[in-house]
């Protein structure tokens, strides 16, 4: 087992301090897809509400609400090394927005995120999608802050095409039609049958769906990738209870069916990390400049590399 990549530990899938550091290291230095600009054809103004952020997103004139163009701004390509090239080769706005979802998930953010990386789960949780879609030929490829899932090379280009964007949103065309989602964490007190906004296992799924037809042909496809996001959400909260029930504290990860997963957490990992280790040196300064005695100092160092690990698991030591 020498030399392969551990998974986080199950304690940051649950620790309110952990989602802080994410908060901060993770969720406010990243830049989020939101979608194609085929989202805000009909509505002129869209409210979100990401790590505890509120924006809106408003169209302030009609003469692109029908652009068809998806185009990368030099600072994301920079975020997304590549992405504008990709975008260039499948047209994401060919198809129109018909339908948005949103819903509460009883699961760490990193749970759904971790099954959308990888597709071993796929042939025994998702019959139907694999039955289009075979896990054997299923590759990963990891570009900097994004991921970009092959299912099947036999089919047309940009028939099973999954996009993840680090840390928490996907864009996806496959069974004919292109579904956008965000895993958005720690939900505001009040939302999504009551989320308390002060709970690291709960988050808001978010999804707009895209197709060329609507009536009961969208409704078709509506109920096909409805079907696979029912099956990943029944799957990630049956992990989340294990993950709190303490089933499972830690593993490695496969660097080939697993390539995306242990890509995704390493970013986690390198953020939270650099976070704390940031506030531990303020803190120093601070009490430096305090003028504290080398007793208590010293105690408090203790307590610190305590808490260091207990927060970190043997990741962090």
């Amino acid at each position: 087992m020498a030399g392969l990549q551990k998974t986080l530990p199950a304690s940051w899938y649950c620790s309110k301090p952990i989602y802080e550091l994410e908060r901060q290291a993770v969720f406010l230095q990243a830049w989020h897809l939101l979608g194609p600009v085929t989202r805000y054809a009909d509505e002129k103004k869209v409210a979100y509400e990401l790590a505890g952020v509120d924006f809106v997103v408003e169209r302030l004139d009609d003469e692109n609400k029908d652009r068809q163009s998806f185009r990368v701004t030099d600072l994301a390509n920079d975020y997304y090394p590549g992405l504008e090239a990709l975008t260039d080769r499948f047209d994401f706005t060919e198809l129109p927005f018909r339908r948005t979802l949103s819903y509460k998930g009883r699961f760490n953010w990193k749970t759904m995120v971790d099954g959308y990386q990888e597709c071993l789960h796929c042939q025994y949780t998702h019959r139907a999608f694999s039955a289009l879609y075979p896990p054997e030929p299923y590759v990963v490829q990891n570009h900097g802050h994004y991921s970009r899932h092959l299912a099947d090379p036999s089919k047309p280009p940009g028939d099973g095409l999954f996009l993840y964007f680090f840390p928490c949103c996907t864009l996806n065309r496959y069974g004919g039609g292109m579904t956008s989602f965000r895993v958005c964490p720690n939900p505001p007190p009040g939302e999504n049958e009551g989320g308390d906004g002060d709970d690291p296992e709960v988050t808001r799924m978010e999804f707009d769906y895209y197709n060329l037809s609507d009536g009961e042909a969208f409704e078709d496809y509506f109920r096909f990738v409805r079907r696979v996001a029912v099956e990943d959400y029944e799957l990630c909260e049956t992990a989340q209870g294990n993950l709190a029930a303490g089933v499972y504290s830690q593993g490695v990860l496969n660097p080939v069916k697993e390539n995306g997963v242990a890509h995704y957490q390493g970013l986690v990992r390198d953020r939270v990390i650099g976070e704390f280790r940031k506030r531990q040196k303020q803190q120093q300064q601070q009490e430096n400049r305090e003028g504290h005695d080398d007793a208590e100092v010293a105690a408090k160092e203790d307590l610190a590399v305590s808490s260091y690990r207990v927060v970190g698991g043997s990741v962090l030591v």
